[in-house]
């Protein structure tokens, strides 16, 4: 398997979700080894995607470099993800990728307009080695070895429409359209409210979350019974590509989020938890079917 990157640019206007701005998002091919840039075209600054670049985790995975910063990107670098893309430029004017409809396919749709384009280099992956684990009380998300790209979520909420719903997701890129793109964000009506009184979620709607009350749902239907925890994985995803890499490996959470799926990724490096491998392998060569 080769790299990746896309055949063609392709761009979209939308809303950021906390400020509620209209933002122009392109994404633009880019060479072999140039890795996931982000660039701020109102700046002139560069943002590597790396975990060394986040510089917050409260409401969303934000990186940072200078006096330049992108916010939410996990749901557009999971759909990045997804397909298995390497290299890529993405062109922001704001400083928050457009939520769209709260979920990843709209970037899904986006990646399917502009095209998959193989690069002359091998892919790499980076191939866990070791069990890595972050806990914050009952909380946690761990990784450890395996042959394959697995995803096992567990969330509880004390609400009758959640509840307690857990998720394992077996990755390939068909079955993240057909899974998990879908799945879109949720809040509760009382952590809107408050945080649109300081002057965030101003983009929030029900046309691109799902609300709820303290009894049921605002929105008139779920697109998966247990799209919540979908969703989950579907940040996840987007949390674990701050590794450079697709990585082949397992990863297990209970009630984990932007926080903790950060803190795993410098831990993996930290504790030296893993190998780059190249795409070669007749093991590895077994992954990468996974993006078809």
């Amino acid at each position: 398997m080769k790299q990746r990157t896309i055949q063609k640019p392709v761009e979209v206007i939308g809303t950021g979700l906390h400020k509620g701005v209209p933002v122009k998002l392109r994404l633009e091919p880019l060479n072999e080894n140039s890795g996931i840039v982000f660039y701020r075209s109102d700046k002139g600054i560069s943002i590597p995607l790396k975990p060394e670049n986040v510089v917050d985790t409260k409401m969303a995975t934000v990186i940072g470099r200078e006096n330049a910063v992108v916010s939410t990107i996990e749901h557009l670098m999971s759909a990045v993800y997804s397909f298995g893309i390497d290299n890529l430029r993405i062109i922001i004017d704001n400083d928050e990728v457009p939520i769209l409809d709260g979920s990843a396919i709209s970037f899904v749709m986006m990646i399917k307009e502009a095209g998959i384009k193989e690069l002359n280099d091998s892919k790499k992956f980076l191939k866990i080695t070791k069990e890595v684990e972050i806990k914050d009380g009952e909380k946690y998300a761990k990784i450890t070895p395996s042959k394959k790209i697995n995803f096992d979520f567990e969330i509880f909420f004390n609400h009758p429409m959640i509840g307690k719903q857990n998720y394992h997701f077996e990755f390939s890129t068909k079955n993240y359209i057909e899974e998990i793109a879908r799945a879109r964000t949720f809040g509760f009506l009382k952590e809107v409210q408050y945080l649109r009184s300081i002057g965030l979620a101003l983009g929030g709607s029900l046309e691109n979350a799902i609300v709820l009350d303290d009894k049921g749902i605002l929105n008139d239907n779920l697109r998966f019974p247990d799209e919540f925890v979908r969703h989950k994985i579907l940040d996840a995803i987007g949390d674990m590509s701050l590794l450079g890499y697709n990585f082949i490996g397992n990863y297990e959470a209970f009630a984990s989020g932007h926080h903790l799926n950060h803190l795993l990724t410098l831990k993996i490096f930290e504790e030296n938890a893993y190998e780059i491998v190249t795409a070669d392998t007749k093991e590895e060569l077994a992954v990468a079917k996974a993006f078809g």
